[in-house]
């Protein structure tokens, strides 16, 4: 699956919920590479955009 809610990503990466939030809020992650707001609001992640992000590709 590409993309995986905030709890999924929180589980894999060891980041809390707060803490991927804040990356959202200070744009550290973008929207429509790392997270997309879905049809129904809910927010969604791409693990492999993060995982590149990681490695600083």
């Amino acid at each position: 699956m590409k993309w995986i809610t905030i709890k999924k990503l929180s589980d894999l990466t060891g980041y809390s919920e707060d803490a991927i939030r804040a990356k959202i809020r200070k744009g550290v992650w973008l929207m429509g590479l790392h997270w997309i707001k879905a049809p129904d609001g809910r927010v969604l992640f791409n693990p492999q955009a993060i995982n590149s992000w990681v490695e600083g590709h």
